[in-house]
């Protein structure tokens, strides 16, 4: 009885779950919802046919990789874009730090689709750039990397006042404070927020097919249109982007786990 209780309990809130305990509570929480799909779909009467999934193979796999390689480029745009807003934002000089809270301020107070239209039909048309895969990399990282700004600007702010004090009194330039004190902790401090909006990346360039960027979610869509097979498509949905956002986190804890330092 005791060892069944340590299966499905903490003793403290401070205990770790041994491997046994994980495996098992993991089990029974995919188990619990799978159930639930279950008996929704028995009550619908729905029979699934996977063999649209093998038909369009090939066109699915083509949209996940263009979705895969469109958010890979994305994140790491984004989070440059974000590094150099957040130095706009603590900057002394006051035209960068109005044009980067501008920036901030103008991406997050307007909806992502409306963003979209306006930087391919408006930007990108006066511009001459065509190439909706290049377009669509530089409106998904715009509009991340405001929000990534937030995220180093937080973490940077979340810094004791005590510790700059200790170093400039040590004689540490502001790059060396920056580099050897307020870096390291801010990197761990915002990988979880930072991993959330990078699984939010993901997602969110599945807008980019209104205009016709042939990324996952549009070449499904079409798939679906076709077959009329609208679970099977969108369950398989579902699923690769589960693939992608999932490692992003389990990342993100080994990350945190491995830059641990006691305060």
């Amino acid at each position: 009885m005791e060892r069944m209780k340590k299966m499905f309990k903490l003793e403290s809130p401070g205990d770790k779950p041994g491997m046994a305990a994980r495996t098992t509570n993991v089990f029974l929480v995919g188990a619990f919802i799978a159930v639930i799909f279950l008996i929704a779909l028995i009550s619908l009467g729905y029979k699934f046919d996977w063999s649209v999934i093998w038909t369009y193979r090939i066109k699915i796999l083509k949209g996940y990789g263009t979705t895969f390689l469109l958010a890979g480029i994305s994140i790491f745009v984004s989070i440059l874009i974000g590094i150099i807003s957040a130095a706009g934002l603590q900057s002394r000089i006051l035209f960068f730090k109005y044009l980067a809270r501008a920036y901030v301020e103008g991406i997050r107070g307007t909806p992502f689709l409306v963003q979209i239209v306006f930087f391919y039909f408006i930007i990108a048309t006066a511009v001459g750039l065509d190439n909706k895969f290049v377009v669509g990399v530089l409106i998904l990282s715009i509009f991340t990397g405001a929000y990534v700004t937030e995220i180093i600007r937080g973490g940077i702010q979340s810094i004791p006042e005590t510790q700059w004090v200790t170093a400039r009194s040590l004689g540490f330039t502001t790059i060396q404070t920056y580099r050897h004190i307020v870096f390291p902790q801010v990197f761990r401090r915002i990988l979880p927020a930072l991993a959330g909006q990078m699984s939010s990346l993901v997602k969110d360039s599945s807008l980019l097919s209104v205009i016709a960027v042939t990324e996952f979610t549009k070449n499904v869509r079409e798939v679906e249109s076709l077959t009329y097979r609208s679970f099977e498509v969108l369950t398989f949905l579902m699923l690769g982007y589960l693939l992608i956002t999932v490692p992003i986190s389990l990342l993100s804890k080994w990350l945190e786990r491995k830059y641990y330092y006691e305060s």
